[in-house]
């Protein structure tokens, strides 16, 4: 087994901001680019790059709110490893276990949501074996124009009316009467992805469906950038998204009940459960994949970075040390 680099992981820099819109990568691959020789990108053969003997190739498919985290961790293994490739695509959780992950076509699925059991089903009938770690914290995030100054925080049942499919909501004034006349514009994750099913879980209602009157997307930049451009936007995605697009558009207070306190979303909120939207972020492992080396390596590194700063300056909570523990006992039982 490999040991994690002392000091942890370098600082990224993953949250960056050109004007107005953060960009954060998207359903890109992440390539291994050192030349596996023993020597690193330097030449100089200082990071140990291939000098192990570990090889080969790890798939990760799934959650774009996951997706920054595990391009994180990609990049910091094959720089340590420079014989293992790492491929990391953005594909939305469902999509990424109906399509990839289920079938046996990738290593891991992110996920910001739990796996469900017609998921597990699929994976079954493939004999996969899904292999749950939760890895991070997340503050789910509500966001509106920066010029939608007529609006600080939101109900669940109002964002229940905005988007529900059962509501006849079309413009801000339906909501509540002081608001403006202006036509509400919806931007938010596709069906596919585990942000859409943990927001319809848990804000529209399991009896009622989310609205389809909206512009789906698996590409959050893209929620971000209708929301900037259009005076009455509004969409939601994970935090670290809205954390590298703050000056781009405006983070709402949100409350559970009518009588409930508005608050923020932020770490602080997510990590200590005042925040109504907070919620775990996983990675599952095909427990047959992690009988390859190159994987069990990976997800090892993963689950002990999962701690440190990294993870919080993606724009996510990091994992407990009780949890990182945890999720290595497991890793230890499973793999055996």
């Amino acid at each position: 087994m490999t040991d994690s680099p002392s000091g942890g992981i370098s600082r990224r820099r993953f949250l960056t901001s050109s004007g107005a819109i953060g960009t954060l990568a998207l359903a890109g691959c992440v390539q291994n680019t050192n030349s596996g020789d023993g020597s690193g990108s330097d030449g100089s053969g200082s990071d140990g790059s291939g000098s192990d003997g570990l090889s080969g190739q790890v798939i990760i498919k799934g959650s774009s709110t996951v997706f920054p985290i595990s391009d994180a961790m990609a990049e910091e293994f094959m720089a340590e490893h420079g014989n293992v490739n790492v491929t990391v695509d953005s594909t939305g959780s469902g999509g990424g276990f109906e399509n990839w992950f289920c079938p046996g076509d990738s290593d891991i699925n992110g996920a910001s949501r739990p796996i469900t059991d017609a998921e597990i089903e699929q994976c079954s009938g493939n004999n996969v074996e899904p292999v749950e770690f939760e890895i991070a914290g997340d503050a789910l995030t509500v966001a509106v124009n920066n010029d939608a100054d007529w609006v600080d925080c939101l109900t669940f049942d109002e964002l229940r009316q905005i988007w529900s499919d059962e509501s006849d909501v079309t413009n801000w004034s339906d909501v509540r009467d002081e608001w403006p006349d202006m036509e509400i514009e919806r931007y938010g994750p596709a069906s596919t992805s585990g942000t859409f099913d943990y927001f319809n879980e848990n804000v529209v209602g399991e009896d009622t469906k989310h609205t389809t009157e909206y512009q789906p997307t698996e590409e959050d930049e893209t929620i971000v950038q209708g929301i900037r451009d259009n005076e009455g936007g509004i969409g939601y995605f994970g935090f670290a998204y809205y954390n590298s697009n703050s000056e781009a558009v405006k983070a709402v207070e949100v409350k559970a009940e009518e009588d409930g306190e508005c608050t923020a979303p932020s770490l602080a909120n997510a990590k200590d459960g005042s925040y109504p939207l907070a919620r775990p972020l996983f990675i599952y492992a095909s427990e047959s994949s992690l009988q390859n080396e190159a994987v069990y390596e990976f997800i090892r590194f993963y689950l002990e970075q999962a701690e440190t700063d990294i993870v919080q300056e993606i724009g996510y909570v990091p994992s407990s040390a009780e949890q990182r523990d945890e999720n290595l006992e497991k890793l230890d039982e499973v793999a055996g």
